[in-house]
């Protein structure tokens, strides 16, 4: 386990950062970007939980935010088959179990009739945006994935994730409330 005794270190006031297999790189880097958008997106799904959102969905964002934590050490530590262990890496087994969590909550969901709008309740609005921060995150990973090794399985991952999000902010808004999108000609 992790234990801090004192939260400041001094160690980035030159603007590098430690990854987590202790190599020192600039905190602009693709690697540190891709893994400072899974805390955000860590923390805006605690804000959703934060405002309320259901007993079940809170369980399963209680499982999330820990496995982000998981996707983020994963993201931190560069790909070095000589490692002496095995550093901590997101599995199919942890992605498996996003998808039966959206078949489970999407089965109570009627069919969408178009495209939804973030909105609706409040704790649908924080899903949506949980959500979309989670697509930024994938987005970084999938850009830290054009340079330098990434587990497959940590971008695959942020994508299960934001589709569980948007179906749990269909379910925030109830029977009959979502907030469609009315294209342009029609309104």
């Amino acid at each position: 386990m992790v234990r801090l005794t004192r939260i400041y270190t001094r160690l980035g006031d030159d603007g590098q950062t430690h990854l987590g297999d202790m190599s020192r790189v600039g905190k602009d880097s693709a690697r540190v970007a891709a893994f400072g958008d899974v805390d955000e997106a860590n923390s805006a799904i605690g804000v959703a939980r934060a405002v309320g959102v259901g007993d079940a969905a809170d369980a399963w964002l209680a499982r999330v935010q820990n496995d982000l934590f998981d996707v983020g050490a994963d993201l931190c530590t560069p790909d070095d088959p000589s490692a002496a262990r095995s550093p901590l890496r997101v599995t199919a087994a942890q992605v498996t179990r996003l998808e039966e969590w959206c078949d489970e909550a999407n089965a109570a969901l009627e069919p969408l009739a178009s495209f939804v709008l973030p909105g609706g309740t409040p704790a649908a609005a924080a899903l949506h945006l949980a959500r979309a921060v989670v697509r930024r995150a994938e987005r970084g990973a999938v850009a830290l994935a054009r340079t330098e090794a990434v587990n497959p399985e940590a971008r695959r991952y942020l994508n299960r994730l934001s589709d569980l999000l948007f179906i749990l902010a269909r379910g925030a808004n109830g029977a009959g409330g979502d907030v469609l999108w009315v294209p342009g000609g029609d309104r």
